[in-house]
């Protein structure tokens, strides 16, 4: 990446639509949580335990397997909250703490097969990861895993269409998710240094290695910010971006580049900007990577493992239509549900039967 001037690109206008909206706003409403009826639950239920009973392949099973009845209106109207809404939902009402990990897995995973496709997670293949503290690593650690910590979160977009979280058990103390609108960021900027706007469209190299430590790179590319046929969608994390900068061959950020990240994300930690929610067991948040960035509050765990807090996450490509610039987040290099990448063997300790998939790895 050459060092950019703030002329060689246009900024895009603001962004008027729902995908710009201020916490302090959504706050003080619901608008955001959709409630489960009694019979929209007994029929999830019921679907999990028949995916339970045929275990099938995680790879290969498809929505069609399990049609949605009560649920299938709510699955749309969650779709257009998240595709052309504010960019996200909170699901409530699933019994978790009646459930098996492995039927809250299954009912999970039927879900998510309706909203998108699941992907890879990681270079092992697993298709429904675990947001499970396994140390006290902190994030200033190179090698700490930020699914795998206690540690806050700053605030970023996954590398998926669709980011979901299903919470089995909360934490004792903390860890609230905390979301931003991309949209009323971009805006901000644009208020504030419109000159240094149009560099957010220009390509950043991001650091794989420390989001995978198996990726096959040290790097990626992606701009901040796509727009294509009037469509915004925001990349965001300039953790990422940061920690690139010390690989060799990584060409250094120009002083305008810096300029900008700074100013990112001071507005996005500014009061107001964000909206905070504390998980509820069976609470079910679907994301788009392409309208809200995530962050997570620091937290206090039980003493006993089966009390720790515990998240599964699911990473989904949606075919919503959106148009965005080639390459753009970490879309290039995700792996299809299917097969390994570039036709290599399954990794030996790879889980593809929900009953696995359900116990979370003890990696930290």
């Amino acid at each position: 990446m050459a060092s950019s001037t703030t002329t060689s690109l246009k900024p895009v206008p603001p962004v008027t639509t729902a995908a710009a909206w201020r916490g302090d706003g959504l706050a003080h409403t619901s608008e955001w949580i959709y409630r489960l009826s009694e019979t929209q639950v007994k029929e999830l239920e019921s679907l999990g335990a028949r995916f339970l009973s045929e275990n099938p392949d995680l790879r290969t099973v498809s929505a069609r397997d399990y049609p949605l009845v009560s649920c299938l209106d709510a699955v749309k109207s969650w779709g257009e909250d998240v595709d052309y809404g504010r960019g996200f939902v909170l699901v409530r009402g699933l019994r978790t703490e009646l459930y098996s990990d492995a039927l809250s897995s299954a009912i999970y995973y039927i879900l998510g097969l309706h909203m998108g496709d699941p992907i890879r997670q990681n270079e092992m293949g697993d298709l429904i990861d675990h947001v499970y503290a396994t140390s006290d690593k902190t994030m200033d650690d190179p090698t700490a895993l930020s699914s795998k910590v206690r540690d806050k979160l700053v605030y970023h977009s996954d590398s998926s269409d669709i980011v979901a979280l299903l919470c089995l058990r909360p934490a004792k103390e903390g860890g609230l998710s905390c979301l931003v609108s991309g949209a009323e960021i971009y805006n901000e900027i644009l208020r504030r240094r419109p000159d240094l706007a149009p560099l957010l469209l220009e390509p950043f190299h991001w650091d794989w290695r420390r989001q995978d430590h198996n990726a096959p790179a040290d790097t990626y590319t992606s701009p901040i910010v796509s727009l294509v046929d009037g469509v915004f969608s925001m990349y965001a994390g300039s953790l990422y971006i940061l920690t690139a900068q010390e690989y060799a061959g990584v060409p250094k950020l120009s002083s305008e580049q810096i300029e900008v990240l700074e100013l990112f994300d001071t507005i996005t930690y500014e009061e107001g900007m964000a909206i905070e929610m504390d998980f509820r067991p069976g609470d079910i948040q679907w994301l788009s990577n392409y309208a809200a960035l995530h962050a997570r509050t620091t937290f206090w765990d039980w003493p006993e493992p089966q009390r720790k807090r515990h998240l599964l996450r699911l990473w989904l490509s949606r075919d919503a239509g959106r148009p965005v610039v080639s390459g753009f987040g970490k879309s290039g290099v995700v792996q299809v549900r299917q097969a390994p990448r570039d036709g290599q063997d399954e990794h030996p300790d790879a889980r593809f039967d929900v009953f696995s998939v359900s116990v979370p790895r003890l990696t930290s």
